[in-house]
């Protein structure tokens, strides 16, 4: 799996890993803070919400195009301290009026940065595989680098969940979700006389000696602020960011180099190296390919980037906010941690060659999971948990199964039987609306959102969160064939002078798909939850029965 690749795909791999970490630790808490700070409904969250993820992918199109011209890394290095100053406007603590602007103007400059950042990083990443001697393992090297993005992403919930119950614990008070919600009912005078019942029940709860206005206004106050906190992280990771790129620069500086910048060097140099060129007839087939399969991940990205929308107010809202049991070991970060570090070491004990290295590996294996079963022992008989630790299951399967997937893949491509890259993609969908399906019918019977906020909803009704861990599984499963696969895909059948602006065009098919995520969270109200999943099961399955329509076509080009 690592053996074999340029030391360059290490070094963009960690820089890209400080970013999304401060980007995911953000992320997590995004749409917790719009209602908190503000009070906003789940159709305006939702609303902001897709709008500045589409504006996060949409980007990326503009900073290739920029990149093409001008180069990628002057664009990569411009994109971290933009997107520096979009976290540092978010850490502000401010009144709500001049939050509000804060907030916007920060997005804007987030979504910038993000797009010059991010796909010319990625770009590079390809250019690293274009050399001969790299080129059978660019597939292989794009899931290294997805599973470094997850890493960041992996430790981000709990970053977030730890700063907001450091901030919450300062001011004596604890984290539940109702509460930012009734009390901005009760400070507009539209909370419902049971809603007045249930806001004085947790004021006891949290032993707040004031009336009820003071409580909804300080804890409205303090959750905010502890959420502004939270976005300061982001501002520590780009620092680390850019120091791993800048210092580990030299290993892909020759990777940095765009179509003109690669000819020009070809002209003055002695060796003359080749720039591939292709007729307009392969250049339009290409691009068309390409197209083809922007349209297809479009409904993939609506139906995953559900994470930050309706799966965290299902998480919030209709889910056990504590657990017990062996259920306990993933509510942990460092259990989920030594639970990869087993998965690693127990692969190395097959894989390695030496004995020297099996007899490492198995003592590793032996030493993480004698750690795992002391903390499992230490561990409280019930652990509460916020609906935004949920949003590390998926970057913990995604890290934990990269080697499952290579394996697997691997074995495939020995026999001559492993599915193309456009294959992988259609069947990324099926799973896909397998993971909604899981959810659809763990839903079954539960009241409607507007129902909740309306009256509540009773504890006996709260669903194992087992429901929602099985869905991030099998949508990783589906993120593993689809994401890396695509980025790989695009690199390699993307013609030469159109890179930076290709790698954009699949940034702008995620930047549509993260539009329409605000599609669901505009029909989470009256309507009953597995109607609410079942429209993305039908998108996934409609997408990818188009998908296999035009397999042909696809497979043809990617050869």
């Amino acid at each position: 799996m690592f053996e074999g690749q340029p030391k360059g795909l290490y070094a963009l791999a960690l820089a890209n890993t400080g970013e999304r970490f401060g980007y995911y630790t953000m992320l997590a808490i995004f749409t917790l803070f719009l209602q908190a700070k503000f009070g906003f409904t789940a159709s305006e969250t939702s609303d902001i919400f897709s709008t500045f993820l589409a504006g996060v992918y949409f980007t990326p199109l503009i900073g290739g195009w920029l990149a093409d011209k001008f180069g990628y890394g002057k664009m990569v290095t411009s994109g971290i301290f933009i997107m520096f100053l979009g976290y540092l406007l978010l850490s502000i603590p401010a009144g709500n009026d001049s939050a509000k602007w804060m907030m916007f103007g920060a997005l804007t400059m987030i979504a910038l940065g993000t797009g010059l950042f991010k796909g010319n990083l990625q770009v590079m990443v390809g250019n690293l595989y274009d050399a001969p001697q790299y080129r059978n393992k660019r597939d292989s090297a794009f899931s290294i680098f997805y599973m470094a993005i997850n890493i960041g992403a992996l430790y981000a919930p709990t970053m977030a969940t730890e700063m907001t119950n450091w901030m919450l614990a300062k001011s004596n008070l604890t984290y539940e979700g109702q509460i930012p919600s009734l009390a901005h009912q009760f400070l507009n005078g539209t909370i419902t006389e049971k809603g007045t019942e249930m806001l004085e029940s947790l004021k006891v709860a949290q032993n707040f000696s004031g009336d009820l206005a003071a409580f909804s206004t300080t804890y409205i106050d303090k959750l905010s602020e502890a959420y502004n906190y939270g976005f300061g992280v982001a501002c520590i990771s780009l620092i680390l960011s850019i120091a791993i790129y800048y210092g580990f620069r030299s290993t892909f500086k020759h990777a940095d180099v765009n179509t003109k910048q690669a000819q020009a060097a070809a002209a003055t140099s002695t060796t003359q190296q080749q720039v591939e060129e292709l007729s307009p007839a392969e250049t339009k087939q290409r691009i068309i390919a390409l197209c083809l399969v922007f349209a297809v991940v479009i409904f993939f990205w609506m139906a995953f980037h559900q994470n930050g929308l309706t799966m965290t107010f299902f998480a919030r809202d209709y889910t056990a906010n504590s657990v017990s049991g062996l259920d306990r070991l993933g509510f942990s970060i460092i259990n989920l941690t030594l639970l990869i570090v087993m998965v690693y070491s127990g692969f190395s004990i097959f894989q390695s060659v030496t004995s020297k290295a099996k007899t490492i590996s198995t003592a590793v294996f032996i030493g993480a999971l004698a750690l795992l079963g002391i903390n499992y022992t230490t561990l409280d008989p019930s652990i509460t948990i916020l609906p935004q630790i949920f949003q590390q299951f998926n970057p913990f399967f995604v890290v934990a199964l990269t080697p499952v997937s290579l394996v697997i893949f691997g074995s495939l491509a020995k026999k001559g039987k492993e599915p193309s890259a456009p294959r992988k993609i259609g069947l990324g969908m099926l799973i896909a609306a397998i993971g909604f399906t899981i959810l659809a019918i763990g839903s079954m019977g539960l009241p409607t959102p507007d129902e909740v906020a309306a009256n509540g909803i009773e504890s006996s009704q709260l669903v194992s969160p087992n429901w929602l861990i099985s869905t991030y599984l099998v949508l990783t499963f589906a993120e593993l064939l689809l994401s890396p696969m695509g980025i790989s895909f695009v690199s390699k059948v993307a013609p030469p002078k159109y890179k930076g602006l290709m790698m954009g065009g699949w940034f702008v098919a995620t930047a549509l798909g993260n539009k329409l995520v605000g599609v669901i969270g505009n029909i989470w109200g009256n309507m009953q939850l597995w109607m609410v999943w079942g429209v993305l099961i039908v998108c996934c399955l409609v997408a990818a029965l188009f998908m296999f329509s035009i397999m042909k076509k696809l497979e043809k080009v990617a050869k």
